[in-house]
């Protein structure tokens, strides 16, 4: 009996050998062959695969190796390492984006075509007024390559592994929030950027005057927030109300269903220290740090306000955990610290 290496092995395989013999038409072909293969590839494939192909992300220029890395990522999200493939996605994505903000930057403000989004096709003629030479090309495939970094590194970044791996967190948030002056928008990358892991949170109940020290992480946005805050503390008893149903703290949670999006009504308006507002289309980092730790206010909704269950990463487990329950006059002490809410958000 023959033993022959399972297909995607070989397709690994056959990308490497086809870069390593600087042949472009083969190279391509053994990619359309290994994306193939790799949908139809099992677990265990895929986890074999993933580091590997991350290895050969840096031997490409942006755009086949923003392809690679979706593939990457894939992987990861079919049981590769995350944190063994993070690496070459994360400097990929780097190098893209400080490209793609030089992109936006030189954009000609002489070109009859505003910017377009990335992904888009950018006109000849613009090209044109850009310049010749490497650099120019370099960041208009970069600008082009996006969409695809943004996915690959997104299916890593759920993974909070991959998170705490980081040392240059303030690097990657800030080249987002440049690119995001251009766009006028918050993508998931940026969210993904964001998340919070083992964050301490003091919320205070200013009608009852109860307080409790609770820890989050994984945390998308406040709409996640407050339904997982009315989770734990109204269907934990410790404060009166209504709790949101098992199926949409599951939702958020990331233990539920995908395809179920259960009504949520809100329990509070969340305000912060200072009486401003926290709103729910922001995230946990909005809620302003007092004395060393995020301090969150909870005074009854203002208005009825419902909306539709469901993470922004359903992929990813997230986790807020009550771990004191604050002695009244420990509670009573911060509560007077802090300013009544101001009126309409304002």
């Amino acid at each position: 009996m023959i033993f022959r290496r399972p297909s995607a092995t070989r397709a690994v395989d056959a990308f490497e050998q086809a870069l390593d013999a600087r042949e472009p038409g083969r190279a391509g072909q053994a990619f359309d062959d290994l994306g193939r293969a790799l949908a139809r590839a099992g677990a265990k494939e895929r986890a074999a695969a993933g580091p590997r192909l991350a290895a050969l992300i840096d031997r490409l220029s942006p755009e086949p190796g923003a392809a690679l890395a979706v593939l990457v990522g894939a992987c990861v999200e079919g049981g590769a390492d995350p944190l063994a493939c993070a690496g070459p996605v994360l400097a990929g994505l780097r190098a893209a984006l400080t490209h793609a903000v030089a992109f936006a930057e030189h954009w000609p403000q002489d070109a009859e075509e505003d910017l377009q989004a990335p992904g888009e096709e950018i006109p000849d003629e613009v090209l044109a007024l850009l310049g010749d030479g490497p650099e120019p090309f370099l960041r208009a495939a970069s600008w082009a390559s996006l969409p695809g970094w943004e996915q690959a590194a997104t299916a890593v970044l759920i993974h909070p592994e991959v998170r705490r791996s980081l040392t240059d967190r303030d690097e990657l948030p800030g080249l987002t929030a440049r690119l995001a002056g251009f766009l006028g928008e918050t993508t998931c990358l940026t969210a993904a950027l964001s998340l919070l892991d083992d964050e301490p949170l003091l919320v205070l109940d200013r009608v009852g005057g109860a307080g409790f020290r609770l820890r989050m992480s994984g945390i998308a946005d406040n709409f996640q927030l407050h339904t997982l805050l009315a989770g734990v503390l109204i269907g934990g008893g410790h404060l009166p109300g209504t709790a949101p149903s098992p199926d949409a703290v599951a939702a958020y949670l990331g233990t539920g269903r995908s395809d179920r999006r259960p009504a949520v009504t809100g329990s509070f308006n969340l305000v912060a220290a200072d009486g401003s507002w926290i709103w729910n289309e922001g995230t946990p980092r909005d809620i302003p740090v007092v004395d060393g730790i995020r301090l969150l206010v909870l005074d009854p909704p203002s208005y009825p306000r419902t909306w539709a269950a469901g993470a922004m990463f359903p992929a990813m487990r997230a986790e807020l955990v009550l771990e004191e329950v604050l002695a009244p006059q420990e509670a009573a002490r911060h509560l007077a610290a802090v300013r009544p809410a101001t009126s309409y958000g304002g």
